[in-house]
């Protein structure tokens, strides 16, 4: 038996969305000592943990946090590619794929916006 169906989980986009934001948070999260403690780093993690618990439970607020955090996300990447793209390509691949991943979860959320409403 899938960890879905034992969740009882309507949608496994719902729920491999949900985990992408977890996975995002726990990230940002971590990545705190790391970077210093910057403000922006730990309002994106925990706005991605609230998301995820959001996409979870089916919450009808769910929507507007996640399209708060696509318009975070993009200027987030954004300056990262210009300012550290020519210095380190691998950390340039991994913000264009949180970049990628941050667009499919935000469509996906869009187009399921009234499932989460109920």
């Amino acid at each position: 038996m899938s960890i879905v169906s034992k969740l009882k989980i309507e949608s496994k986009g719902v729920f491999a969305t949900s985990i992408f934001y977890v996975v995002v948070g726990i990230i940002f999260l971590a990545l705190l000592p790391i970077t210093g403690f910057p403000p922006h780093i730990a309002i994106i993690g925990l706005f991605s943990l609230i998301a995820a618990y959001g996409m979870f439970t089916k919450r009808s607020w769910t929507i507007w946090l996640v399209v708060i955090l696509f318009f975070v996300a993009n200027t987030f990447s954004a300056y990262m590619l210009y300012y550290y793209l020519s210095k380190d390509y691998l950390q340039g691949l991994g913000v264009v794929a949180y970049l990628i991943f941050t667009w499919i979860a935000t469509a996906y959320a869009a187009t399921k916006r009234k499932s989460l409403e109920s």
